[in-house]
Parts: C-alpha cells; sequence; structure tokens
C-alpha cells in the first residue's frame, strides 16, 4: 500500500532523532520528516497536508494528533474511523482511492504548528516520481491552506504537472478551530464525490495548474 520512496533529505545521524523529547513550545527548531506516502498504482485522490505534526511523527502515524479531525471525517465519508486500527483505516482508504501525503519532505520547525516552518528549509517531495506511479490520480486536495501554499511554491514552478483538479478543504488541525466539525465534514464530501469521478488514466498533456478551487 505504502510505495517505498526514499527520503529526498538527509538526516544527520549526530544529533538527536527530530522532535525527540522535544515540547511543543521548544526554541530549537528539528529538522522534521514525512511519512512515505500511503497509496496504490489505482488512486484516483490526493489528499496532501503540509508536514507530520509532532504527535503523528512520535506515533508514525498521519494525522495522530486525537483532537485532529481527519480520521472523524474520514470514518464518516470512507468508514476509515480512529476506533479502527491504524493499519485498517489506511487500507479502507486504499479500497476507496484515496492516497495521502505531505508536501515537505522535510523541513526544520519549531514544535507543530505550520507557521513555525522555517521556508528556507523546506524541501518538496517528489511529485513526479507519485503522479508517474499513480496514474489515475486526478484530483488534489489540500488540507488547509498552507499546503496549498507550499505546493504552489515549491512544486508548481519546478515540474510539468499532469492534468490535475486542486482543490483547497478547510484543515482538519485543531488549530482551526474556526469552523465546526459539520462544517468541515460538509466541505470534505468532496472527496468521497471525487472518487466516483472516472477511475481511468489522465490525460497526458501537462499544464500548470490554473487558480485552486477553494472550499476554505
Amino acid at each position: 500500500m505504502s510505495t517505498p520512496f526514499a527520503s529526498r533529505c538527509v538526516r544527520n545521524d549526530s544529533e538527536p532523532p527530530p522532535l525527540a523529547g522535544a515540547a511543543p513550545g521548544s526554541a530549537t527548531p528539528r529538522l522534521c520528516h514525512s511519512f512515505p506516502p500511503v497509496c496504490s498504482a489505482d488512486a484516483r485522490v490526493l489528499v496532501l497536508g503540509s508536514m507530520p505534526g509532532a504527535a503523528s511523527i512520535a506515533a508514525a502515524q498521519y494525522y495522530a494528533h486525537p483532537r485532529n479531525a481527519f480520521w472523524q471525517i474520514m470514518g464518516a465519508l470512507f468508514g476509515a474511523s480512529p476506533a479502527l486500527p491504524y493499519e485498517q483505516r489506511l487500507q479502507r482508504l486504499a479500497v476507496a482511492g484515496v492516497a495521502l501525503w505531505d508536501v515537505i519532505a522535510c523541513g526544520e520547525r519549531e514544535g507543530s504548528l505550520d507557521s513555525a516552518i522555517r521556508p528556507d528549509s523546506i524541501e518538496a517531495n517528489d511529485f513526479a516520481r507519485l503522479f508517474s506511479d499513480c496514474p489515475r490520480i486526478g484530483h488534489v486536495f489540500f488540507n488547509g491552506a498552507a499546503a496549498e501554499t507550499i505546493f504552489r511554491r515549491h512544486v508548481s514552478p519546478r515540474m510539468a504537472l499532469p492534468e490535475l483538479r486542486f482543490t483547497r478543504l478547510p484543515s482538519t488541525s485543531p488549530a482551526h478551530a474556526a469552523r465546526s466539525f459539520d462544517a468541515k465534514l460538509a466541505a470534505w464530501q468532496a472527496v468521497k464525490s471525487a472518487t466516483c469521478d472516472g477511475a481511468g488514466p489522465r490525460p497526458s498533456s501537462a499544464r500548470v495548474p490554473a487558480a485552486i478551487a477553494a472550499s476554505a
């Protein structure tokens, strides 16, 4: 299910592991690494976050913070409830045609907030390979504005993207509490709809994405 992508970032093994034992408000930025993508060759939808938070890194799981609404929403949409073991949740998403990844391969950050990521430290993930390995992905959903912004700055200008649709969704992070769970769930219904939109490979032509639709 998970594609074995090699990290594009070099970890200094003489230093402590990223965020190991670090308090969320630590004054010292630590180099954080993202996880491999969770995807299958027939995935039709890609959900992108920015970079795993401290709780996710500690658990080695996507969206592990107990107050992050992501798995509640996935439970409502695809039966991938947080009550299920993590691997079963991932399997439910794979069966539904949903892939997960983050825009950032590695970057320096204090704590877990996207606003604490040092822009000059960002290294983007290898999207050219992902879209080549998963040719049926036709719609990319950004989990919040930060993921979209980072993708536009660090991915779009540096590669010819395939024919894709892009939508920004309200962040599931507990730091974005302005919207209720019901409002977020209503916006995220678009992901379920997109999994039903055609199962064929993308057209071979490439383009730079136009304006990204926003549900945030």
